[in-house]
């Protein structure tokens, strides 16, 4: 008998949360299963998610197969048909040691097949909580899950549920311990990342917890916050982002479109001047900050004018690390019910988003070449830097240090250093 293998679809939560149910499937003495920790975002998702269970099914006849992740929380009754497939297991309850212990061998038989509860009446995030996990180089820890907005093409919070919050010396006592381990960089990863805090006393921000954390601990040398919703970035946040050279200055930013109307449209919470207006504001608090975005290409009823706003808002806002997604209508979310957008100019639009985005990568890494960087390890060729750009060495580093390299040049991918 063998440990339980896992396959992790989607998002870097599910990553983490595969690694929670590793330590939870061991310690309940789980044997020889498959668990599918799926994604949900799009239906090309959930179709990827089917597809991967039969192919499990075909390399092996016998072992129980368990799903679990966002889309058996949204669609328990779709992996619930599926013959391949074992057992159902939702969001809230992957997370339970009970639910590992009704899976082994003895057991797996009796208990229902699909142990799915209304994700909306989940209240807490911590019990689930990890000492990180990564590669060698960096961490990452779960601050916050759910989502209390509802955004026209988003299908999250249905298989999240609503924003909670871990609490702060929680998270403080946690990256004490990675730090004692030996990480060098922490980067905090959460579903809303921006609304931590308002579930619990006093409701700090997430700028207070960036501060606290660099304040608590001294000999963490970087810390990185995932994708965030810049319309809610707090003072605090931003006194950090100017004072505070531990906050790495890269920020992903969860724009999803350049033009007011789709906003709108979407119910995202920013118009296009306050998405460069915080660009703006954080690149003068800090010169060498360096933005992601996330943005959707053929929402329901654009335009062609409705998308050039989107493509100019590269340039508008200075963004460099574009992740481009061509629309995907998610059954049922208001945007599958609006007017589509022909497919092939749904296409046509991303391949231009990403054109785009290609020429400002370019632009970005042609400026380091001659600058010198402080660079973590990430194996024994390649690092990133501060602002996240990836950088290969010639010969070997040491995995998991910060080394100091000048950059040569660039294959308009990857930064190469000097030596």
């Amino acid at each position: 008998m063998s440990a339980p293998r896992f396959t992790t679809l989607g998002c870097r939560l599910n990553a983490y949360e595969t690694e929670a149910m590793k330590a939870l499937a061991e310690g309940a003495g789980v044997r020889d299963a498959l668990v599918v920790n799926t994604c949900a975002v799009t239906s090309e998702a959930v179709r990827k998610a089917r597809q991967e269970i039969r192919r499990l099914r075909r390399e092996n006849p016998d072992a129980p197969i368990i799903v679990t992740g966002c889309a058996a929380q949204t669609e328990p009754e779709t992996f619930a048909a599926m013959p391949e497939v074992t057992r159902v297991i939702g969001n809230s309850e992957k997370m339970h040691p009970a639910t590992w212990a009704s899976l082994t061998p003895d057991l797996i038989g009796q208990t229902e097949r699909v142990q799915v509860d209304d994700i909306m009446s989940v209240t807490e995030t911590a019990s689930h909580l990890i000492d990180g996990f990564g590669t060698r180089a960096r961490a990452y820890v779960q601050v916050q899950n759910g989502c209390d907005h509802r955004c026209t093409f988003c299908i999250i919070p249905y298989g999240r549920g609503n924003s909670r919050s871990v609490p702060a010396g929680v998270v403080v006592d946690q990256i004490k311990r990675l730090v004692g381990e030996g990480y060098l960089e922490v980067v905090l990863t959460g579903v809303d990342l921006t609304s931590w805090g308002a579930d619990l006393p006093s409701t700090p921000r997430l700028g207070d917890l960036v501060r606290r954390i660099l304040r608590l601990v001294p000999d963490l040398a970087r810390l990185r916050i995932s994708s965030i919703d810049s319309i809610e970035a707090d003072p605090a946040l931003m006194e950090a982002i100017a004072s505070e050279p531990r906050l790495m200055p890269h920020l992903h930013l969860s724009l999803q479109a350049g033009d007011d109307m789709i906003l709108k449209r979407m119910k995202r919470r920013h118009l296009r001047d306050d998405a460069i207006a915080f660009c703006t504001e954080a690149r003068a608090l800090r010169p060498d900050m360096v933005f992601g975005a996330d943005i959707i290409a053929g929402f329901p009823t654009e335009t062609e004018t409705m998308f050039e706003n989107s493509l100019k808002l590269v340039e508008d806002c200075g963004l460099t690390w574009l992740h481009v997604f061509p629309f995907s209508p998610r059954k049922g979310t208001p945007a599958a019910r609006m007017p589509q957008v022909n497919g092939a100019v749904v296409r046509d639009r991303a391949a231009r988003l990403r054109a785009a985005g290609n020429a400002t990568v370019t632009r970005h890494l042609s400026a380091q070449v001659g600058q010198a960087h402080p660079v973590l390890m990430e194996n024994p060729r390649m690092g990133r830097t501060p602002q996240f750009a990836e950088v290969v060495f010639r010969a070997d580093q040491p995995v998991g240090q910060i080394v100091q390299a000048r950059i040569a040049g660039h294959d308009g991918a990857q930064l190469s250093a000097s030596a």
